[in-house]
């Protein structure tokens, strides 16, 4: 067996060539697709609404009529008491808390209470045995201190008598409700009053006893006092010692220079004792001789500069220096026990001060103390006063507002006589029309979604890409099983007009060298068109002047020699058997350019024979003698014939059929093509929808009547 010779890999006119174009998964709902199917599937609809429909005339039939009263409440001035306690509610959650009072189970007992004491009024009861349920709707008027109260149910005069009770019985229970809070605020506080009329009591009591025990006068004249005294003992302390530190300097600078300094601890010493009196003599003639003695040391150091140490003068100097140094010795030994004894007597005077600053100091935290505690006794006077003064005028307030009606709610109109009301009737007429329509939509977009047959061309490109060459609309003809292939004037233009645009659409492919003269027509599987497509086109083709040859190639089922009203036998078959005999099978018609190769004898084993080279030899004698040569095969997954004949052909043309073709079968076939290195032309959408609004090709019929009228 020869290995089949593959097309040459220079041809680029497949456009299907990329598994990203068909493989991808398609769009589970179109709005195109849904309306297709609302047009296919219309009785859908109807017969959802139809249902819903007798659903609501059994509920209008059966249910009870309804009756509405409505009444007004509105909220009344009120008058704002400066010195009054006033209740007051959330003002953002007002309408919903009075909506829910009044909704609530404690109002219906209430006012089924009130009308059973009445006596005026039975209560009906409902099916269940119990009091017959009143439905209620508070609404506020727009801009307004108005609320709209409306009752309804099957009896209108229970209707009408519940809603006036319930609206009394509702002031009635705020009433109450405030009596309740007051009584609760008014014996809180009179609690708090008397504990605090006890506590002022203990206050004042201790304040009094206090008072009685301390006069607080002279406390604070004795405090004053001895503060005074103290600050006095506290410097007097501070200038002893002062002094006692000066004298200790001054004993030291003495130990250290000796004599020298003499005259400033006796003038010390008199200062100490004597600051504001005047110098004694003894301290003059201190001062004096130390004068003397640093004169004399001046006046020997200017002579030194000049004399010998032997000098007479200088000898004189410093015998006078040595005699006034004698003195001043004298009085340095005077002046040190001085500053002991001065020193001593400064120690006494302060000891004696420290003792009495304590004492003074007692005496002062002590008056201190009293006036302390006394100033404390006032405040907590002054504080429980303050608090009790507050809380009897909050009483007062509290037991006046509580005798003084502050409800600004008032009933404004009373129950109105109950009314038929059909809003429950239109409600369900309206839930029945739009539940219906609604369900009917669903099970069709269920549909859409579950079904994923192509329904129109816009599909095809949204799910394939742009690919499709051809498209060919549904047409029958009255009578007939199997349409008819085309003639030289056939009267179904539209019909004939697609297959021209088919054609146009092959000669001006954007390719690239040779253009394509094999071409195989294939599809997914049966009964979407191919054989007809590929005789029509075939015949087309022949029709615009090229010399055109069809082959059956389905050696299977192949039943395009029926269609023509030709020979079965010999055909594709035998020519394969012989590959020499080319011009004794083929067959031909009243149809200028037009040829035919039937299948020949039918075969379980036909895609052996496309992979012989007898094949690829008869497949070249076909590419010389005619223009274009049209392969009809099998459908991809009915045998292994499609496969095998596309890689040998110059391109193939897939046949999608509308409203048949699965969109995962078009898309696993398209991709096994392309496993097979076969070229994909495009596309041919057969039996698309003519009526559809997308479908606007060859509509005007005036144009092909052209000719007719014209001549006549």
């Amino acid at each position: 067996m020869n290995t089949p010779t593959p097309p040459p890999p220079e041809l680029g006119y497949d456009l299907i060539d990329t598994p990203e174009d068909y493989s991808a998964p398609a769009s589970p709902f179109r709005i195109q697709k849904f309306i297709a199917f609302l047009r296919k599937y219309w009785w859908v609809p109807v017969l959802t609404l139809t249902l819903a429909l007798g659903a609501a005339t059994g509920y209008f039939l059966l249910a009870p009529p309804t009756f509405v009263s409505s009444a007004a409440m509105w909220e009344t001035e009120k008058m704002r008491l400066p010195e009054g306690a006033l209740f007051t509610e959330d003002p953002q959650n007002y309408l919903g808390t009075q909506t829910e009072l009044l909704r609530s189970g404690r109002m219906r007992q209430l006012t089924l209470a009130r009308l059973q004491a009445a006596g005026t009024n039975t209560v009906p009861l409902g099916k269940d045995g119990k009091p017959l349920g009143v439905k209620l709707k508070v609404t506020q008027a727009p801009k307004s201190s108005v609320f709209v109260v409306e009752a309804s149910s099957s009896n209108p005069a229970y209707t009408q008598a519940y809603l006036d009770s319930l609206m009394n019985e509702y002031l009635e229970y705020k009433k109450n409700i405030r009596k309740v809070v007051s009584g609760d605020t008014l014996a809180s506080i009179s609690e708090q009053v008397l504990r605090l009329e006890r506590d002022l009591k203990a206050d004042q009591d201790a304040l009094t006893t206090f008072e009685q025990s301390n006069n607080l006068a002279i406390l604070q004249e004795e405090g004053t006092i001895a503060g005074g005294y103290l600050a006095r003992l506290k410097t007097q302390l501070s200038d002893y010692k002062l002094e006692s530190q000066l004298l200790e300097a001054t004993a030291l600078e003495q130990d250290l220079n000796g004599a020298g300094t003499t005259n400033f601890a006796g003038s010390l010493v008199d200062s100490l004792r004597a600051q504001n009196s005047a110098p004694s003599a003894a301290t003059v003639e201190r001062q004096s001789a130390f004068q003397q003695v640093e004169l004399l040391k001046i006046e020997r150091a200017k002579l030194s500069k000049y004399l010998r140490p032997k000098h007479p003068k200088i000898v004189k100097l410093d015998a006078d220096i040595e005699r006034g140094q004698k003195l001043l010795e004298l009085y340095h030994n005077q002046n040190r026990g001085q500053l002991v004894t001065t020193r001593q007597a400064l120690k006494m005077r302060a000891d004696s001060v420290q003792a009495s600053i304590k004492e003074w100091e007692v005496k002062v935290v002590d008056a201190n103390a009293r006036i302390a505690e006394a100033e404390h006794l006032r405040l907590n006077v002054s504080r429980t006063q303050g608090l009790y003064d507050r809380l009897v005028g909050l009483l007062q307030n509290v037991d006046i507002s509580r005798n003084i009606d502050q409800e600004t709610l008032a009933i404004l109109e009373s129950a109105s006589p109950a009314a038929r009301t059909y809003k429950q009737e239109l409600a369900a007429l309206a839930l029945a029309i739009l539940g219906g329509l609604a369900l009917g939509a669903g099970i069709i977009a269920l549909i859409t979604i579950r079904d994923d047959r192509f329904t129109s061309v816009i599909e095809v490109n949204a799910t394939l890409g742009d690919a499709v060459v051809g498209l060919l609309p549904e047409v029958t003809q009255k009578g007939e099983v199997t349409m008819s292939l085309l003639e030289l004037n056939d009267p179904r233009y539209m019909y004939a007009e697609s297959y021209r645009s088919l054609r146009s659409a092959l000669l001006f492919l954007p390719v690239q060298g040779e253009r394509p003269k094999v071409l195989l027509i294939t599809s997914a599987v049966p009964n979407e068109g191919k054989s007809t497509i590929a005789a029509n086109l075939a015949r087309t083709l022949a029709l615009g002047g090229s010399r055109v040859l069809l082959v059956d190639a389905d050696l299977r089922k192949g039943h395009l020699h029926k269609m023509l009203g030709l020979q079965c036998e010999p055909g594709l078959v035998e020519l394969l058997r012989q590959p020499d005999n080319l011009d004794s099978v083929i067959q031909r018609d009243s149809l200028q350019n037009f040829a035919f190769l039937s299948r020949g004898k039918a075969l379980g084993h036909s895609s052996d024979l496309f992979l012989g080279h007898a094949f690829d030899q008869v497949l070249a004698r076909m590419r010389r003698q005619f223009d274009y040569v049209l392969i009809d095969s099998s459908p991809v997954f009915a045998t292994d014939d499609a496969t095998t004949l596309a890689p040998k052909a110059d391109g193939t043309l897939f046949v999608v059929r509308g409203n048949f073709s699965s969109s995962r079968q078009v898309r696993e076939a398209l991709e096994l093509l392309r496993q097979r290195q076969a070229k994909v032309l495009g596309l041919i959408f057969n039996r698309a929808d003519a009526s559809a609004h997308s479908y606007y090709y060859y509509k005007y019929a005036d144009y092909h009547g052209a000719e007719e009228k014209a001549e006549s």
